[in-house]
């Protein structure tokens, strides 16, 4: 694999002009999944132009969104589970095609706090990742079915607060790929970090998004202050 395998990868844009956006959506897909699939759920958890919201429903917010594509299709090359350090060159360069995003942003005049990353598999690992390792307040920080990189008992020495961020963990328990500790002891972290963690096994689903999670998501969305 390449050094720096995701650096001139292609960031598909959506969603609210940056002009007009009161805030951000960066989505990340998984292993084999592509940015144009990310594109479909963000129409579906943001839609632009917004739809008028029901009585009782969050207030649509108009979100830019950036959806990046991993070279090959995939982030990182080994399992979530192998050391951190085989997988190390190619999430270094996904993190930093996210935070050439985030900055993307910044010159928009979208300030972290109004950033939302949300990625599934692969992509919520390297959404919380780049939390982790860039800790500051968020909009939301969104992870379907994933966790941080490494066996357990991996070092988890993060530096930083998260200072609040709403950070929504939901996962399968019958997820081959992402055992259930590893996604407790991700909250836990985050929590250390100073996040507001929700977390939610769900029973009987293996590696996928359902409605309630997709539901969860929509109203962090909402959420974010403009």
């Amino acid at each position: 694999m390449p050094r720096d395998p995701h650096k001139d990868q292609p960031i598909l844009q959506g969603g609210a002009p940056l002009g007009e956006a009161t805030g951000a959506l960066i989505l990340l897909h998984g292993r084999g999944g592509s940015a144009q699939e990310m594109l479909t759920l963000a129409r579906d958890l943001t839609p632009w132009p917004p739809l008028p919201s029901g009585e009782g429903e969050p207030k649509a917010r108009p979100l830019a969104w950036f959806v990046p594509e991993a070279a090959g299709r995939q982030w990182y090359p080994f399992s979530l589970l192998e050391k951190v350090e085989k997988n190390q060159g190619a999430l270094n360069s996904a993190l930093g095609l996210v935070k050439r995003i985030m900055e993307k942003a910044a010159e928009a005049n979208v300030p972290p706090e109004r950033i939302a990353l949300l990625g599934f598999s692969q992509g919520a690992t390297v959404a919380l990742e780049y939390a982790a390792r860039n800790a500051r307040r968020y909009g939301a920080v969104i992870a379907l079915s994933g966790a941080l990189l490494g066996p357990e008992g991996t070092p988890r020495d993060y530096e930083g607060s998260l200072a609040g961020t709403p950070a929504f963990l939901g996962s399968g328990d019958r997820d081959p790929n992402i055992p259930k500790r590893r996604v407790d002891e991700t909250a836990t972290v985050f929590e250390r970090l100073g996040a507001t963690v929700t977390k939610q096994i769900y029973e009987g689903l293996a590696h996928a998004m359902n409605q309630e999670e997709i539901g969860k998501a929509r109203a962090l969305l909402a959420a974010i202050d403009a």
